[in-house]
């Protein structure tokens, strides 16, 4: 099992098993995974080709939200199991818009933290904390979290492809419920979930198999069960989609049953209430 520590720690990770954060690199094509988690990757591929969609549609998803969550004058953000640091994080799409943009990542995968600690080095607008998200007390109290970003203004939470990971014995929906209320009015929360929208039960079986061998397991859940965790947010427009059909840019496939084989739901909802000045 990865270690955990304080911020400054050196995380050491686990290479006996393989990780979902590294398989999930692999699949965007990054290098920071190792040969157990590229068999494991391709043992689930072989079995439901459209594993890797789910990675592809998710990053894309990741980057319009963050986009638009910058245009409507979001500066900060928390982003909760950020994985390993690859093309398009969000510290670069939302200081590309805004310098000023606050981005703390926290992760649990020892090689996510340090790459991004790597990367993120000489940026002070942006920090790597090794902590599980399962703790919100421990995530929020984290000098690379308590010092960075104020809660007394608005703040994206942004959960993308980390709720699947959790088992309902988890209590996912409290953990979200948590972070929330740490959150002043006006802010948002970015959520992305596998789903089986287009894996046959014989693939979900294969797919279920091969992350059942990594210290997080996956959950698939339902639409319903997804919008249940977004419960004292207003769920903006277009709801709880395919992630292809989250406000999708143009050159989309247009083509439902094909956004189906993304076999992922996403949303992004807001904090009820006025907002504080920023």
């Amino acid at each position: 099992m990865d270690t955990v520590g304080s911020d400054g720690d050196a995380p050491v990770p686990n290479l006996d098993v393989p990780n979902l954060a590294r398989m999930y690199d692999y699949y965007l094509g990054g290098s920071h995974n190792f040969a157990i988690d590229r068999e494991a990757a391709d043992r689930a591929l072989r079995a439901a080709p459209h594993a890797r969609t789910f990675a592809l549609a998710n990053r894309a998803f990741l980057g319009r939200v963050v986009r638009g969550l910058v245009a409507a004058g979001i500066d900060q953000f928390l982003d909760l199991g950020s994985g390993v640091p690859t093309v398009g994080n969000v510290h670069e799409i939302a200081q590309a818009a805004n310098p000023w943009a606050r981005v703390a990542y926290v992760d649990i995968e020892p090689v996510a933290v340090t790459a991004a600690r790597r990367l993120l080095a000489g940026n002070p607008r942006a920090t790597m904390t090794h902590a599980d998200v399962r703790d919100p007390q421990q995530v929020l109290a984290a000098p690379g979290v308590a010092d960075l970003l104020d809660f007394g203004r608005p703040v994206a939470v942004l959960a993308i492809a980390i709720l699947h990971a959790l088992p309902d014995a988890d209590d996912p929906a409290g953990m979200v419920a948590a972070y929330r209320e740490a959150c002043a009015p006006g802010s948002y929360l970015a959520v992305s979930h596998l789903a089986a929208t287009s894996f046959s039960a014989e693939q979900q079986t294969v797919v279920n198999e091969v992350l059942d061998t990594t210290p997080t397991p996956v959950t698939m859940r339902t639409r319903e069960q997804v919008t249940g965790m977004l419960a004292g947010y207003t769920v903006l427009d277009p709801g709880v989609v395919l992630l292809p059909r989250w406000r999708p840019e143009p050159g989309g496939s247009g083509d439902p049953r094909e956004d189906g084989d993304a076999n992922g739901y996403g949303a992004l909802a807001r904090l009820p209430g006025p907002s504080p000045d920023r």
